[in-house]
């Protein structure tokens, strides 16, 4: 990285961010200006720098449509086939539904991810690298450190995901991935191997699990163990590493339980939600305005893009035969799209299949916390690897079964699944896309699992999707590496075009 990501965007101001809930400091302050001595002279700074990092999760980067890890869950479930776009609305997303924007490297929205995942990072390094000098209990100093380390492992993985090519296990895996960034410099880096960038990650969650064990967090924003460990589940799902998938993903969840159908349609906006592993909340005084992720895929907040663009599931996903009538999931979405329980006012348009599963503070109030992680996802997770491995399609049944037991209104409709195989494999994915619809994870499941995009047969519109189908392993699957980074870095080399 040149000084493009390691001067100006290095969290180096951390007395300035203590003092204020200015989002400019990260741009605007040189590294030079506060030295990091100082700013970690004790744990309790390091913490003020840590809680920064929490905060980022959710504030505005830039655009409009940058407001942190959640309009990312959106780039990435609008690059897949369950999330219907209605009409072009005020314009936001409409390229990253086409298949345009994270293929233009001028485009922000190609930027916009490698912007926040490397500075992330960079503020991780930062306390990393200077946490073991800083004055406190040696037990903050490795609550500290380990979230850091989570952090910076979830960074890397997120990245090397999207602008590299997909993991494949067995394979030596020395296609281009991200630079790895372990320290903060002003030397342009180059990309290392997908292989190695796996590794990195695993080493770091590994160093944070051990230093997260019997940590006992303030709120769900700061990372626990069971975040570490559910972050590594996902990482070696993706690494098609079925037992220590399906490992990690039952230790993740221990002690945490699936939330009742009432809270399952309840908005989608409270992280005091009992399943929620790790989410952002989102208080009065820092109202998000829109920029909120729910100013764009709630039902009832009364912005341009909502009342116009009505953001609706995929027809097939909904209506398969697999799920009952009484799915709590489905009640999520209206197929008249007359949400009459919000009673919406009539400027706000009515498509068929829209949801209603994001529910904002109010039609003038686009708050709402978000979620990053759920136990329901582990529960997907450990089913789907013990499925894969083979020859454990009881642990599979076992994990798909109480997830989706769960989530029957009508306990005499829920009929335990037999399936075996493929079958099995297929039912497990089904579940998933239903499960965790608009959350963030349709791009990277096809990407992993080498399969296409198929919008066909539904009830996407050409005119506004463009894109109907992406074959599997083409090159549109790797963004493309901003423009400003390849100014920068005369050592990045970009993707295929």
């Amino acid at each position: 990285m040149k000084r493009l990501l390691y001067s100006t965007l290095i969290i180096a101001a951390l007395s300035l961010f203590l003092s204020s809930c200015n989002e400019d400091w990260l741009d605007t302050v040189p590294t030079d200006q506060v030295g990091s001595a100082d700013a970690f002279t004790t744990t309790g700074k390091a913490l003020g720098a840590l809680n920064g990092i929490h905060r980022s999760m959710y504030f505005q980067w830039a655009n409009q449509g940058e407001a942190g890890e959640a309009s990312m869950n959106i780039n990435r479930d609008m690059l897949g086939e369950d999330l219907v776009m209605t009409s072009s609305g005020n314009g936001w997303y409409n390229t990253t539904y086409q298949w345009a924007a994270h293929r233009s490297e001028t485009a922000s929205v190609d930027y916009f991810p490698w912007r926040m995942y490397y500075r992330i990072t960079a503020n991780a390094n930062m306390i990393i690298n200077n946490i073991d000098n800083a004055v406190g209990p040696q037990s903050e100093k490795d609550m500290i450190k380990g979230q850091a380390l989570t952090y910076r492992a979830w960074c890397h993985f997120n990245l090397v995901q999207l602008y590299g090519k997909r993991y494949v296990a067995g394979a030596t895996n020395s296609q281009l991935g991200v630079p790895i960034m372990l320290t903060n410099n002003t030397d342009g880096q180059p990309r290392n191997t997908v292989e190695e960038v796996y590794a990195q990650v695993i080493e770091d969650l590994d160093a944070a699990i051990a230093l997260l064990e019997g940590y006992n967090r303030p709120n769900k924003s700061h990372l626990n163990v069971s975040v570490a460990k559910g972050i590594k589940a996902r990482v070696a799902l993706t690494m098609q590493n079925w037992t220590l998938a399906a490992t990690l993903a039952a230790e993740a969840r221990t002690g945490i339980s699936l939330m009742t159908t009432a809270d399952y349609t309840a908005g989608f906006n409270n992280y005091a939600n009992r399943e929620w592993m790790w989410g952002s909340t989102v208080v009065p005084d820092q109202t998000t305005y829109f920029y909120s992720f729910f100013a764009y895929m709630s039902r009832n907040f009364s912005s341009t893009n909502i009342r116009g663009n009505p953001k609706a599931i995929n027809t097939l996903l909904y209506n398969n035969p697999i799920f009952t009538a009484t799915d709590v999931r489905k009640a999520n979405f209206d197929p008249t799209g007359q949400h009459t329980a919000l009673a919406l006012p009539s400027n706000f348009t009515r498509k068929p299949y829209t949801t209603q599963k994001f529910i904002a503070a109010g039609q003038a109030d686009s708050r709402g916390d978000v979620v990053y992680m759920r136990a329901a996802e582990m529960y997907l997770i450990e089913a789907e690897a013990y499925a894969r491995m083979g020859g454990h399609d009881t642990e599979a049944q076992a994990a798909l079964n109480a997830l989706r037991q769960a989530r029957e209104t009508v306990s005499a409709n829920y009929v335990a699944s037999t399936n075996t195989g493929q079958a099995l494999i297929d039912e497990i994915m089904l579940n998933r896309r239903l499960e965790l619809w608009g959350e963030g994870f349709r791009f990277t499941d096809l990407k992993r699992l080498n399969e296409p995009v198929d919008r066909t047969g539904a009830n996407h519109q050409v005119s506004l999707c463009v894109v109907t189908s992406i074959p599997a392993g083409d090159v549109r699957w790797e963004w493309l590496i901003p423009k400003q980074e390849m100014d920068a870095n005369k050592q990045m080399v970009q993707n295929a075009l």
